[in-house]
């Protein structure tokens, strides 16, 4: 199974596969990186529905007449009252609302199939097995990898899937993920390319993931990161992330209710333009300056096909315009990603006024 033993996916026996070489906080190991022109296969990607071998992913079934109720006290997407197709994204908070794990969620009526990266296998496993209690559900692990497909003309679905889930994406491309068996990957995957689909690598995976602005834990969260930091998981407007800003009460819930309300997260996670001229690039993990001072963390850095270098990069927000550095390397937040909206809800609009007209008359709030 995953998680005990290294895996190695079917897929890097098709003529051309690369795996990831070296080490990384980005989760690559074990599927193709890529098939030998990367940065062809991201702009295929525009061209013709391509598959995506993410198996590498550890995939939890949580079933039982409780399951709806029993992850939706512990998670803290809405999911007590799930329909058959439910997809989203879910995390698990700490008491103080920092990120533990991140989960992606699909839902078939019965059975709830969360997928994580294998390093949070064990703990996320271990956390749900912990909080059972008397709640009737099962928790096993499902050998089921992970295939996402990027297309350009809708939905592509996969042969042999157990599931899939719709991802609402970016840049004109729709994304589908599929759980597929994991003894049928490479017939799925040929029969996809008779259908006259392709596959690319997870480095095309990864340019779409920093330009999505969706993190991965290990590269780019680190200890203190909570969900405000990462616009791409609160629901806002019709769209579902992994945060439902209405549901009841989960562990973690009252930060998110008080940095929506009351708040702006400290930092954000943005994707960075990196100088493509340096000798170098940094790696996941470096700190990012400004002006000397420490002002973030980065994670993901990949080569993008039309933007070269660009990486994800938890950044305070007072130096979001900043010129940064990282390493001896430049960068730059990239403009669709500074935050349009500044006013904050309306607990934060009631204490900046109070704060207005604290100032008018002399007084001193805090």
């Amino acid at each position: 199974m995953i998680g005990a033993v290294l895996y190695q996916s079917p897929l890097l026996q098709v003529p051309g596969a690369v795996a990831f070489e070296g080490q990384s906080l980005v989760d690559a190991s074990g599927v193709p990186f890529h098939y030998s022109d990367p940065l062809a296969e991201q702009r295929r990607l525009h061209d013709a529905p391509s598959l995506v071998d993410r198996s590498h992913r550890a995939v939890v079934e949580v079933s039982g007449p409780d399951a709806p109720v029993f992850l939706n006290n512990l998670l803290s997407q809405k999911l007590d009252t799930a329909a058959a197709g439910f997809g989203a994204e879910a995390l698990d908070l700490d008491a103080q609302g920092r990120i533990l794990h991140h989960a992606g969620v699909v839902f078939d009526g019965e059975t709830f199939y969360l997928d994580v990266p294998r390093a949070q296998h064990d703990s996320l496993v271990a956390h749900l097995q912990r909080m059972v209690f008397w709640s009737d559900v099962t928790i096993r692990d499902a050998d089921l990898g992970v295939l996402t497909v990027f297309s350009p003309a809708g939905a592509a679905p996969i042969n042999g899937a157990v599931i899939t889930r719709e991802v609402p994406w970016v840049g004109g491309l729709s994304r589908t993920d599929s759980l597929v068996p994991r003894e049928e990957i490479a017939a799925a995957a040929r029969a996809f390319r008779d259908a006259g689909g392709q596959l690319a690598g997870l480095m095309a995976f990864t340019a779409q993931r920093v330009r999505a602005g969706e993190p991965e834990m290990a590269a780019d969260l680190d200890a203190k990161a909570i969900p405000h930091e990462v616009p791409r998981l609160i629901n806002r407007a019709g769209r579902l992330g992994a945060v439902h800003l209405e549901k009841g009460c989960y562990r973690g819930q009252e930060t998110v209710a008080r940095v929506e309300n009351l708040g702006r997260a400290p930092r954000l996670l943005v994707m960075l333009q990196l100088d493509g001229s340096a000798p170098a690039e940094p790696a996941p993990g470096a700190e990012i300056t400004a002006g000397g001072r420490k002002v973030g963390r980065l994670g993901t850095v990949v080569h993008d096909a039309d933007y070269g270098p660009i990486a994800l990069g938890l950044v305070k927000r007072s130096a979001l315009k900043a010129a940064l550095d990282i390493d001896g390397t430049a960068a730059t937040v990239d403009p669709d990603f500074l935050p349009a909206d500044e006013a904050g809800g309306a607990g934060r609009r009631a204490v900046d006024g109070l704060r207005h007209r604290s100032s008018q008359t002399g007084g001193e709030f805090s």
